[in-house]
């Protein structure tokens, strides 16, 4: 391992002191926690683009996880960075998200500004790190998962200034004080943001065509998949269907990882941060190369405007976003039609967004359906 990648030997440690473990480290603890935790299993029933009951082979936030610590575990090992530390914030990333994507983080988050003051607001990278530090309950001294300061700060991918100055108030110099002072994160959490987004345009466009509501024809509008398209059609001229869409995205992948493990190499070597604090203070070190990060925009505008905003996709994020909105009413004017150890809460819209928030998609349509007798999703 490598000067300036993270050694859990010299972690910043953890918010409630522990012994050390016999037989693991601090980063794999914490990946253990994180694989052991109920938000963790929530994740198998949440969606990606599709909903969870459209199909039983689209992605889940639980296979994207999956997904994403695979890829930053391949990465790290070729720039020398630690592998325990990128799998654990990998797999805890997305501990945050509603049901229904993006539809119910919009819509708790609208419900939560109708709510409460104007600073107050949803956001899922915040609520991921709500989650291990404060909504998982499974030790007897402490509420959350006690994580080390290097995963709770890959967690905190994205903040906005004034959850940044609501944190740094309650930990001053703490995970959040970076989006203050413009420092960095460890090289991991970098990666992770990175490898994150590999996987993310490589499932979308499976999914996508597998749902059809996208077509190779109109992929190939998008430069790195015409290339790898015909790189595929020159090296297997019979292949069709799923298995030459599958060889298209692998050298896809393939491309992204080896321009990113390039770029970032020559980007570490030019800086040479001689430790961890040394790369807080440099620039984002972890890139593509300025060619490769221009395709991959041009593939994320692909995908917004022909997956994400497709007719059938919006109708459907519509009718989700209702499902959060009217229960996030329901639960706010009755407290009868909550749990007993909600209603005990304080902060109670609070509380309410945290409880919506850890639904699987599933139980979110059963408890819609339950309140209101309706069935918006047959």
């Amino acid at each position: 391992m490598q000067p300036y990648a993270c050694d859990p030997r010299h972690s910043r440690g953890r918010r409630y002191a522990q012994a050390a473990a016999l037989t693991r480290n601090e980063f794999q603890r914490d990946r253990d926690r994180i694989i052991h935790c109920t938000a963790f299993r929530r994740l198998v029933y949440k969606t990606q683009v599709f909903l969870n009951h459209e199909g039983d082979l689209f992605r889940t936030r639980l296979t994207h996880s999956l997904e994403v610590a695979q890829l930053g575990r391949s990465i790290s090992r070729e720039l020398g960075l630690n592998e325990d530390l990128v799998e654990a914030i990998a797999l805890a990333h997305d501990l945050g998200h509603t049901p229904f994507g993006h539809a119910g983080q919009e819509a708790l988050n609208d419900c939560l500004r109708a709510a409460h003051p104007p600073d107050a607001g949803f956001e899922h990278n915040l609520q991921s790190l709500r989650v291990v530090d404060v909504l998982e309950e499974r030790y007897p001294s402490f509420d959350g998962l006690n994580l080390c300061f290097e995963t709770r700060e890959g967690v905190l991918k994205h903040c906005s200034r004034r959850h940044a100055l609501q944190l740094e108030a309650r930990e001053p110099g703490g995970v959040a004080a970076r989006f203050l002072d413009g420092t960095q994160p460890s090289l991991e959490a970098q990666l992770c943001n990175l490898a994150d987004e590999i996987a993310y345009n490589a499932h979308d466009i499976d999914d996508g065509v597998r749902s059809g509501l996208l077509t190779l024809e109109q992929l190939d509008d998008v430069e790195m998949f015409a290339a790898c398209h015909a790189e595929a059609r020159a090296a297997y001229p019979q292949l069709d269907g799923r298995r030459l869409l599958f060889e298209i995205i692998r050298r896809m992948i393939g491309r992204q990882v080896d321009d990113l493990i390039a770029c970032t190499g020559e980007a570490i070597r030019a800086a040479a941060p001689p430790s961890v604090d040394a790369v807080r203070a440099s620039p984002p070190l972890v890139r593509f190369s300025a060619p490769m990060a221009a395709r991959c925009l041009h593939l994320k505008q692909f995908l917004r405007a022909n997956l994400y905003r497709h007719p059938q996709v919006v109708e459907t994020t519509d009718r989700a976003r209702r499902v959060l909105a009217d229960l996030f009413a329901i639960y706010s004017g009755d407290e009868t039609t909550l749990p007993p150890a909600v209603v005990a809460l304080p902060k109670r819209h609070r509380a309410i967004a945290d409880y919506i928030a850890g639904m699987t998609d599933r139980f979110a349509l059963r408890e819609h359906e339950r309140l209101t007798g309706e069935t918006l999703f047959p």
